[in-house]
């Protein structure tokens, strides 16, 4: 059985979603590391891939509106080459922290509340549209 982890990299967060069935994703948590030390990211990934079993890594990648990769998108790159032992897609992420405040807004969270939550409701929303992607290939 497959297992699930969609990711928001940030310069000092990490937005992690998971998915144990491959349809639906759930929240987990928002890990936070000193400011592009991403080591210490990955070393965490890395206990939760194993405490998990997680067998498929979705990264989400920022592109530009207009396609190109910035060095965001560069370094979400070199973040994953470092993880080993699981595949690892990276996944467009355009709008994805947009979505996942536009949809907080409707719980009438504060502001605090909602951004302590963006980057785990981004990572939901990477991995659910992997998900949906994934599904709708497979159904055809």
């Amino acid at each position: 059985m497959s297992v699930y982890l969609g990711l928001d990299l940030g310069s000092k967060t990490l937005g992690i979603a998971i998915s144990h069935s491959g349809i639906i994703a759930s929240p987990l948590e928002t890990y936070r590391f000193k400011e592009h030390v991403y080591d210490m990211a990955i070393q965490y990934l890395n206990q939760l891939i194993k405490e998990y079993s997680v067998t498929h890594v979705i990264l989400g990648l920022p592109k530009h509106m207009n396609n190109d990769m910035g060095d965001r998108a560069q370094l979400t790159i070199q973040f994953q080459e470092k993880l080993k032992g699981v595949d690892v897609i990276l996944w467009d992420e355009r709008l994805s922290t947009k979505s996942a405040m536009d949809s907080m807004r409707m719980f009438r969270l504060s502001h605090q509340e909602k951004k302590a939550q963006k980057d785990t409701q981004a990572a939901l929303i990477i991995l659910q549209n992997y998900l949906n992607y994934k599904e709708n290939q497979h159904g055809r």
